[in-house]
This record gives C-alpha cells, sequence and structure tokens, in this order.
C-alpha cells in the first residue's frame, strides 16, 4: 500500500492492485468482478476473493459513465402532494416511496423523488433510467414528460388515458371502494354518499363506478360530490355540509380522499349529528391521518409496500428490454375497522 505522508489513510486499492495480488490482467480483474467474458469459475473465485481481501471497492461512477446508466430510478407524480391535504397525500406518496427505495437498492437502483410534476420540471433535467408515476391523471404531465425523454416509465395505479400502453400496478380502485361501500351497509347504512377528488384518477374514476353499481344492487339513491383534492380538509368540509343540508337524511358518507374524510368529520359535528352515532365516515387510504382523525377513520390497508416493491419489479423489466406491457395487481386490499364507522 502506498501511503501518502504519515498518518493519512491509505489510498482505496485499484484493479492494478487486484491483478498483482491475483496474479492476472487487469482486463480479467474486470471481466470477473463484472460477470462478463470467459473466466474460469476457480479463476473467478479467486480474484473476488483476493478483492474483498484487499477491501477493493468498483468505481460505480465510472461504470456508470462508461455503461451510461444512471443507476437511478425516479418516483413521480403529478398530483401537488404539499398542497392535497399536506401529510395526506405525503404520507401516501412517503410509504410508498421508502418501499420502492428499499425495493430498488436490492437491485442496485437508487431511488430519486422527484417534486410534483407540472409544466415546467426536474424531470428534464435529472438523470434517470426510468420513473414510476404514481397514479397518472388523464394527459398526465410527469408521464407526457417521461415520454418525450423517450424514458421507460410504469404506473403505480391503473393509467387512465386509453393511449397509455404501460405496465401498471393495479391499485384495485374499484374493489377498494366497494368493500368500503359493503361495509357501511353491514354497519346499517343506507343512505350513503360517495365525495370523490375531481380529476381522472383511477381512485376517482373506479370509485365511482363502483359506487354506482352498489347503488343500484342495494336500490340506494345515488349521492355524489367532487372536490378539488388540492383543497384538503376544507373542500371535504364544504362539500360534506352541502350535501348534508340538500340530504338532510345522509347516514354515511365514503370520502375516498383521507383530508376530504377529517373535514367531513368536522361538517358532521358542527350539523349537531356525530360520527358515528348519527353519520359513519369511511376513506380509502389507512395511513396516519385516518389514524389520528377524531373519531379514528376506517380505511383500506392498500398492501402499498408491496405494490411499490412490484413497480419497481415492472420498471426494471421494461429497463431490460422486456416489451410487454404487464398488470401487476396488488394483493386482496383489506378494510381496517376503526371507531367512525362502528356503532
Amino acid at each position: 500500500m502506498h501511503h501518502s505522508g504519515s498518518g493519512s489513510r491509505p489510498r482505496p486499492p485499484t484493479i492494478s492492485d487486484v491483478a498483482q495480488a491475483a496474479g492476472v490482467s487487469r482486463t480479467t480483474v474486470s471481466h470477473a468482478l463484472n460477470g462478463i467474458g470467459k473466466v474460469d469459475p476457480r479463476t473467478r473465485e479467486r480474484i473476488k476473493r483476493t478483492a474483498a481481501e484487499l477491501g477493493y471497492r468498483p468505481n460505480l461512477r465510472a461504470q456508470r459513465l462508461r455503461r451510461g446508466e444512471a443507476k437511478t430510478i425516479a418516483l413521480a407524480s403529478s398530483m401537488p402532494f404539499a398542497v392535497a391535504g399536506g401529510p395526506s397525500r405525503l404520507g401516501f406518496y412517503m410509504e410508498v416511496a421508502a418501499a420502492a427505495a428499499e425495493s430498488a437498492l436490492l437491485h442496485d437502483y437508487a431511488l430519486v423523488l422527484v417534486p410534483p410534476v407540472q409544466s415546467t420540471s426536474a424531470l428534464y433535467s435529472v438523470d434517470i433510467d426510468g420513473a414510476i408515476v404514481v397514479e397518472p391523471d388523464v394527459g398526465d404531465a410527469a408521464a407526457a414528460q417521461l415520454a418525450e425523454r423517450n424514458l421507460p416509465y410504469v404506473a403505480l395505479g391503473r393509467p387512465v388515458s386509453e393511449a397509455e400502453r404501460v405496465p401498471y400496478v393495479d391499485l384495485r380502485g374499484g374493489l377498494v371502494a366497494e368493500l368500503l361501500l359493503r361495509h357501511l351497509y353491514e354497519q346499517g347504512a343506507r343512505r350513503p354518499a360517495l365525495i370523490v377528488g375531481a380529476g381522472a384518477r383511477h381512485s376517482s374514476v373506479d370509485a365511482l363506478a363502483a359506487y354506482e353499481r352498489v347503488a343500484g344492487r342495494y336500490g340506494w339513491e345515488p349521492v355524489v360530490a367532487s372536490a378539488p383534492e388540492e383543497g384538503g380538509e376544507q373542500a371535504g368540509y364544504e362539500s360534506c355540509a352541502a350535501l348534508l343540508a340538500a340530504h338532510p337524511g345522509l347516514d354515511a358518507v365514503c370520502a375516498m380522499v383521507d383530508a376530504f374524510a377529517v373535514g367531513a368529520v368536522r361538517a358532521v359535528t358542527d350539523s349537531g349529528r356525530s360520527v358515528p352515532d348519527d353519520v359513519l365516515v369511511a376513506t380509502r387510504y389507512d395511513g396516519l391521518r385516518a389514524r389520528t382523525c377524531e373519531p379514528p377513520l376506517t380505511a383500506v390497508d392498500l398492501h402499498l409496500d408491496r405494490a411499490a416493491s412490484d413497480a419497481v419489479a415492472l420498471l426494471l423489466g421494461r429497463l431490460r428490454g422486456e416489451d410487454a406491457a404487464p398488470v401487476a395487481t396488488a394483493p386482496e386490499p383489506r378494510v381496517v375497522v376503526r371507531r367512525s364507522t362502528t356503532r
């Protein structure tokens, strides 16, 4: 080892050091450690052992430059999560991010978070190999920019644009809404209303279709409101207050956005009724918001950790050049029953 002066750390070992110690050429070391070329298996093992003993670490940046890969994937969304009911979207997004980052690292990829994609965006400048787009909207800005850069992407949640032939993880929006509505019915609801986010993300579109199906089955008169997700709790409050005024007999509210649900609880209380005695309230995402609401909200476990790692797997498949557009289905969603629907 060469020391550059007393007491300083020795320089990290290079490929040449490994080659010298193992008695082979630098090319053989490179091939053995990168799993390319024809290297005798015993020699490969010896080189790997030598590299480990010397503490050799490959220069990833140099490798990436040679291969033209960033070894980085992005998690992107056009949902303005800072304003869309703050912690609610942040909760959903960060839960997905944590699981996706862990999954990506297992395959030697790093995950970058891209702030909400609007018209001018980091998606043009950040060095990535591909991306996961969270619950794309119709004409999604994030998806459009990725397509423009010719970067592969997959969707978490069903892409609603028919033209999109991209692999996606099905978060089963229709089934989720159906499970919640069936639960409300079992708890005695006969006049439940639905509040969804305005816009055409699968979670809103599928919930609406499910509500119409279930209403037909149970003979409910459909009562539906939609509000922009950016409006957060206040939008949920105003929607619910208007519904209660127009339909005094309402006995349940299925507010798909958790921020809306928290606002709805407040609207019910302000109208002189109580949750759950007079009006049941349930929501979709089982995050911090649902658990800390008073009363705590019945919600759905969407198995986001599994869904996120499935999305990473689909994206890495695309990066390897698999050209199919497969659909991965998240595990069976499960209703987590809390006090907001328990009489």
